[in-house]
């Protein structure tokens, strides 16, 4: 035999229940407390310790210097291996020319390069020796002012003090 009996619940007023549902949303809507991201442990470590040293893994230790160096050398070793492989082909191919002729081929580039340079510098030096022309003309009352400014800048927020010659 089954009854249906309900179990009597409490009434709650209007204010009751909206303050609650409130207090619901509230808590189902707020972030979870923090997890910690860091750890500090303050127990004092051993001066020494009975583990030998061993070698690290990859290039030994060494200067800044020799590194960038070891770096540069690295970079060119591998750069060389297309110019090789071009220069191979060239001469593979020209296996039937006339050792002169490839000779001169192989000599233009560099004499281009030099004659491009020559030309260059001395282009550079006509134009640091000519003086440049200044044609100026003035028509009535003139003043030049020879005025300097230096300015110097100072400081990890910059201030600029401007010194003012007449």
């Amino acid at each position: 035999m089954h009854h249906d009996q309900s179990v009597p619940r409490p009434q709650l007023s209007d204010d009751h229940a909206a303050a609650t549902a409130r207090r619901l949303i509230e808590d189902a809507y707020r972030p979870p407390a923090p997890a910690p991201t860091s750890y500090r442990d303050t127990t004092p470590l051993p001066h020494t310790g009975p583990t030998p040293p061993v070698p690290q893994p990859g290039r030994p230790p060494m200067t800044q210097h020799a590194t960038d160096i070891s770096g540069v050398l690295l970079a060119a070793g591998i750069a060389s291996v297309p110019v090789g492989g071009s220069v191979s082909l060239v001469l593979w191919t020209a296996g039937q020319t006339d050792p002169l002729a490839l000779a001169v081929i192989c000599a233009a580039p560099v004499a281009l390069l030099a004659a491009l340079s020559r030309v260059v510098k001395r282009a550079k030096e006509a134009r640091e020796a000519a003086p440049p022309v200044i044609h100026q003309h003035y028509e009535g009352t003139v003043h030049q002012d020879h005025s300097s400014y230096t300015t110097e800048t100072r400081g990890l927020i910059a201030r600029t003090a401007n010194d003012n010659r007449r």
